[in-house]
């Protein structure tokens, strides 16, 4: 199915009028091997592809080589970062700062290293790059502690694959057609996610386009979710009482033993 996609962007590529495309810069014409991803019990990850077309105007490659960034990320909210230090023998919580538009997941891959692609403005501007994430503190706080903490929220993240970075997992196939693969790790959060692309040549972002991505709850899980969400008297008063049962039925067994 996506060779049949991938084909049909190339023909696409290569039958588009010529009035339909800028007279200078490119159009990019992108898609994502899934637009939703159901999260059930037995979900261990996937592996999103992205993949899409160059178009050029009049159909004819630059001289310039061009390269592709992708960026998957998603859903904002906020978040609170507590630092712990360890007093008289005893860990407590010690600074913290507020971030509002923290990301749950950002992965971006390349056909190059960003720093080989764009300049440190550009790619603050678009925030290609883990440490070029936006994550806008509430309050006024110091650039050293603000730097602290968001270096050790992208170990933290990295480490549990939600922060992810490959600056070789675009492949461009004769100028046009290009692809990368995106892990989506098991712990991933449930929302709405975007799905980008970047087409880069000389430093300068030619063209951007976007798809969205649901991650989503399902089956069972969407429906203890779900009863959370609308319920939640019911549903808290439910957790409590299957507690008390389970802690009951322990005892009982381990009387008779």
């Amino acid at each position: 199915m996506i060779r049949v996609r991938a084909l049909i962007l190339c023909l696409a590529a290569l039958l588009v009028p010529l009035g339909h495309a800028h007279a200078a810069d490119p159009r990019l014409v992108p898609d994502v091997s899934s637009r939703a991803i159901d999260i059930q019990y037995s979900f261990t990850g996937e592996e999103l592809l992205l993949f899409g077309a160059i178009l050029y105007p009049g159909q004819r490659l630059p001289d310039d080589r061009a390269d592709i960034v992708v960026v998957l990320k998603g859903p904002v909210r906020p978040i609170v970062l507590r630092e712990k230090r360890r007093v008289a023998g005893i860990w407590v919580n010690a600074d913290s700062i507020r971030l509002r538009t923290s990301p749950g997941f950002y992965a971006i891959g390349s056909s190059r290293p960003i720093d080989k692609l764009v300049d440190e403005r550009t790619a603050a501007i678009f925030e290609l790059g883990l440490n070029n994430l936006s994550m806008s503190p509430t309050g006024f706080s110091e650039a050293k502690t603000l730097a602290r903490f968001e270096a050790g929220l992208i170990d933290l993240y990295t480490r549990m694959g939600l922060f992810y970075a490959n600056p070789s997992a675009v492949e461009i196939t004769e100028g046009v057609l290009y692809r990368a693969r995106i892990p989506v790790p098991a712990r991933v959060p449930v929302g709405t996610y975007r799905a980008e692309t970047y087409l880069i040549s000389r430093g300068r972002v030619l063209a951007v386009a976007s798809r969205d991505v649901q991650i989503r709850k399902a089956g069972f899980e969407r429906f203890v979710a779900l009863a959370a969400e609308r319920h939640g008297f019911l549903y808290g008063l439910s957790a409590v009482l299957l507690s008390l049962l389970l802690g009951y039925g322990a005892s009982a067994i381990f009387r008779r033993r």
